[in-house]
């Protein structure tokens, strides 16, 4: 579930980027690597955190770091703007937001593919292609292996699941005999 927060942030950020002609997969790419610097540096994360910094001296600290990433300046304005009303704990919750929206607005929608075993690049064009066509929008699937479902898959399409594994078979003829 999208944080109410992280979406407001993410909205506002992809209003601008998309509204700017700037590439909105490059500010996905860019949010990433700048929370992905946050996470791996404790010290920075401290000092973000820490009140006792003054949010001047935050923005210059990770202005200075992250000018060689040549980050679009609609993101780097949106982490001085987090930096400023000390929402850093938020841009987990805003890469998600922002991702989710720009999926949205592409057109797209997310499918989350559990297996008992690794899927081959044929099995998972079929299974892209079959999501895409009952979810009537493309389908951009993350996969993940699950040993326990023994066999087959379960796909999450936005709340629906669909459960075509075997464990999922085994359980719904257990609860079918229970109640025979």
């Amino acid at each position: 579930m999208l944080s109410v927060v992280g979406t407001r942030y993410a909205k506002a950020l992809l209003d601008i980027v998309m509204g700017s002609g700037a590439d909105a997969q490059k500010g996905l790419d860019d949010l990433r690597a700048i929370v992905s610097l946050i996470d791996t540096a404790p010290d920075l994360k401290t000092a973000l955190l820490s009140p006792a910094v003054s949010p001047s001296r935050k923005r210059a600290v990770v202005g200075r770091l992250i000018e060689p990433m040549q980050v679009q300046r609609p993101v780097r304005n949106l982490i001085f703007v987090v930096i400023d009303h000390r929402r850093v704990t938020q841009l987990h919750a805003i890469v998600e937001a922002y991702e989710a929206l720009l999926d949205e607005r592409l057109g797209l929608v997310r499918a989350e593919i559990s297996s008992a075993h690794d899927l081959d690049a044929s099995q998972r064009a079929a299974l892209e292609a079959e999501l895409s066509r009952i979810a009537k929008k493309k389908a951009k699937a993350q996969y993940t292996i699950n040993p326990a479902l023994i066999g087959g898959v379960m796909a999450r399409v936005g709340g629906i699941v669909y459960d075509g594994s075997v464990r999922g078979e085994l359980d719904r003829l257990r609860v079918k005999l229970a109640s025979a």
